[in-house]
């Protein structure tokens, strides 16, 4: 066991100093330093399994193989503390998380609204890069460094820090993390080492090693001086602004695309005929007058209202993945705050209910761990999504603030916001004439829309085509029926008709508006929580007003007595009588009769034979570390195997010494140290000086055999110019096989397990 230098432990420590601060450069994504936890434990991890590698001078690959198994095994409370059994143990989520996390996380977190809370497992990336920058520059260090010990080399171990430096820059935000600071301190300590590096292997008496000493010492603090200097100048003349700084995450469009689902607006009618007594969900801490958003529609087609899809609109922010804390939206004045919980019984969608825009969202359902990479969230429309969907039983808490509803007079003066929208498409006519006229004479914004809100309101009439109404009333929102709704004798519709209708006139009075569907209950002055029904569906319109925010208009009509149209009723001719034949009656057949099969035998074959989830968890829990740990074994046992069996199939002069090298493979996996280039006899001697050395046996129990014997024996077949036999080649590898066993018990059990998981390689 070879204890590393002291040099080698000052490199390790430089390593982890620099990783360090150039992973620090994640916290402009996950917005506190909470993800440095997981990046420290990443780099013990990865520096610990090459040390352990190296004391035990374990191959490069049974090294890597350790760490793997530390990653796992280790890696659950650092990144997945929820997760873990006991606390620390590893479960079969967390292992899925650590390995998800390492592929899939670093397109994740490029798709997450800051601060990135989720998905669960998202903590993996800073931990992840961490353990393979350290594991890799650690047996660098190790292994390779100390061979030859140059600046070149030197250098070689930077380029992780480096690569962990500019992963920081291209996964963060436009908001650096103290970029000045921690890039100067990166190049003084880089330099530093490496100046101190230089020279490090030149020999020299006791006046020579304080000169260059001194002259190390004077050129560290010109270094340090040079650095903080030109990296101070050279940072305020060439750093860009912010705006200009190149993140990926700017030039990444989120994968979740909106119109993969139906638009919301067209299940209006659903809710109101088939849901509308139905409890949908249950709200807590709604305040009178509060309404429920679902979704926020701005893209119009001739047929239909949908989400517009990623990057279609200034006002879509794109439903970004995010955790429990959203993003805040550029355009609003929020007023005061809600904290709602919503517990769902037989809602079943993509889109969650929310009020106002939130703040914090929660999931606290029994699958919320498994579900939060699901989540999206739009701050500029206040609407999310759960792409796995929301159904019976699911429940989160919301944390939120409402716009401020300025006044007519406050918006007098307001102008809209210049907001690019998608374009309409196939806008009847008879909406467009409509619009104009409902506006009149108005100039202002605020008094054109109110007046289209109002026409619609005083001339139209309510009704959900529902059975008890006095008219009926179609379904939809397309070109058709909008026509219909203002060719008609009488304006029919609900909310669907009258919102699309209104949102379509000022759009094309070059307003940007967007149809907002949602709910609206009934809500008491004393009540805590509020049934949410079928019949409480919805529908408005919000056009954006320059630094105010979207303010709502509501055009549908409180008016339900259509008035009737005078038909004449047809009079009615009478009819002849017919006499109609007797009925016949249906005879049975009585060969037929029903049969009933009983399957209880089978259902309790199928329970008693059906094994318990637990079961499987816990084997999954325990298995998948186990195997992480044994299998690296049993590939290096077969490797073993594979090799002996090549060496005995040698012909007989060649496996006879095959047999020696074979002795000597085992010795170095059982920690001995032969001769690189020796004879025989020189590499016995040393063997058996090392055994001496540490107190072991290295001749057979009846004392008979010793390496030197051997040693001889082997070279007497090799070099007489006699014909080996093959109960010669038997001998040699009996004597052998019964040293190495000799040995192998002398050395204890501890360092039999390890020399399981190494494999010599003499040529």
């Amino acid at each position: 066991m070879t204890r590393p230098s002291r040099s080698a432990v000052t490199d390790l420590v430089v390593l982890a100093v620099l990783s360090l601060l150039a992973i620090a450069g994640y916290e402009t994504s996950f917005g506190d330093l909470d993800f440095l936890l997981a990046a420290a434990a990443g780099l013990v991890i990865g520096t610990l399994a090459a040390l352990v590698g190296t004391l035990l001078r374990l191959g490069v690959l049974t090294t890597v193989l350790l760490g793997l198994a530390a990653y796992f095994v280790l890696g659950t409370p650092f990144t997945m503390p929820d997760a873990a059994l006991f606390l620390v143990l590893p479960s079969v989520t967390s292992l899925a998380g650590l390995a998800i996390g390492a592929v899939y996380g670093w397109a994740d977190i490029l798709t997450i609204g800051t601060p990135v809370e989720a998905p669960y497992y998202v903590a993996v990336v800073p931990y992840f890069a961490a353990w393979v920058v350290s594991l890799v520059g650690s047996m660098l260090v190790l292994r390779w460094l100390p061979r030859r010990r140059t600046v070149l080399r030197s250098a070689v171990i930077l380029i992780g820090p480096v690569l962990l430096f500019v992963s920081g820059i291209l996964l963060g935000t436009d908001e650096a993390f103290f970029a000045g600071l921690r890039g100067v301190a990166f190049a003084v300590i880089a330099l530093v080492w490496l100046a101190w590096r230089r020279g490090a292997d030149v020999e020299t008496d006791g006046a020579g090693a304080r000169k260059l000493r001194s002259q190390k010492v004077r050129g560290s603090a010109i270094v340090v001086a040079g650095a903080v200097v030109i990296g101070a100048v050279a940072g305020l003349a060439v750093a860009p602004v912010t705006p200009d700084r190149f993140v990926l995450r700017e030039k990444i469009v989120p994968p979740f695309d909106p119109l993969e689902f139906p638009s919301p607006l067209a299940g209006f009618r659903n809710y109101t005929k088939d849901l509308a007594e139905e409890p949908l969900f249950t709200v807590t801490g709604l305040e009178p007058g509060d309404s429920i958003r679902l979704a926020s529609m701005n893209s119009y087609t001739g047929r239909l209202w949908n989400v517009a899809g990623p990057g279609d609109s200034d006002d879509d922010g794109g439903y970004a993945i995010t955790g429990p804390t959203l993003p805040q939206p550029q355009l609003a004045t929020l007023g005061s705050a809600r904290s709602i919980q919503v517990d769902v019984q037989s809602y079943a969608d993509v889109w969650l209910p929310t009020v106002g825009y939130g703040s914090d969202l929660l999931l606290d359902d029994a699958d919320s761990a498994a579900r939060t990479g699901d989540l999206r969230y739009n701050a500029a429309a206040g609407t999310a999504v759960l792409t796995s969907g929301v159904d019976e039983g699911a429940s989160y808490r919301l944390d939120a603030r409402v716009q401020a509803e300025p006044s007519d007079g406050e918006l007098a003066d307001v102008p809209v916001a210049l907001i690019e929208l998608p374009p309409v498409e196939n806008v009847p006519d008879v909406v467009t004439a409509k619009g104009e006229e409902y506006a009149g004479d108005a100039v202002t914004p605020i008094e054109q829309l109110r007046n289209i809100e109002r026409g619609l309101k005083t001339n139209g009439f309510l009704s959900h085509g529902l059975a008890s109404d006095a008219v009926a009333s179609r379904a939809g929102h397309g070109a058709d029926r909008l026509i219909e709704l203002f060719t008609r004798s009488s304006m029919v519709g609900d909310e669907e008709q009258y919102a699309a209708a209104m949102a379509l006139m000022a759009r094309q009075l070059g307003y940007p508006a967007r149809v907002v569907m949602g709910f609206a209950p009934e809500i008491g002055e004393d009540e805590d929580s509020v049934d949410v029904l079928g019949e409480d569906v919805t529908a408005w319109v919000e056009v954006p007003f320059e630094g105010v925010g979207w303010v709502s208009f509501r055009p549908t009509p409180d008016e339900v007595d259509v008035p009737q149209e005078q038909t004449p009723k047809p009079k009615s001719e009478p009819q002849p009588q017919v006499r109609q034949p007797p009925r016949a009656e249906a005879v049975e057949d009585e060969l037929l009769s029903t049969v009933e099969i009983d399957d209880t035998d089978d259902e309790d074959k199928d329970r008693e034979f059906r094994i318990p989830g637990w079961v499987w968890v816990a084997t999954a829990s325990l298995g998948i570390p186990l195997a992480i740990i044994f299998l690296p074994m049993l590939f290096v046992t077969l490797a073993k195997a594979r090799r002996r069996r090549k060496r005995r199939a040698r012909p007989n002069e060649v496996a006879a010494a095959a047999a020696w090298d074979e002795l000597v493979d085992r010795y170095a996996e059982l920690g001995f140290e032969p001769p690189a280039r020796s004879s025989r006899l020189q590499t016995a001697r040393a063997l058996e000086r090392q055994a001496a050395d540490q107190g072991v046996a290295t001749a057979t129990e009846d004392g008979s055999l010793h390496l030197t014997g051997l040693a001889a024996s082997v070279d007497r077949d090799v070099f007489d110019g006699e014909p080996v036999a093959s109960e010669t080649v038997v001998t040699r590898w009996n004597e052998a096989d019964a040293a190495a066993a000799a040995v192998a018990a002398a050395v204890g059990r501890t360092r039999r397990f390890i020399a399981r998981y190494r494999m010599g390689r003499r040529r």
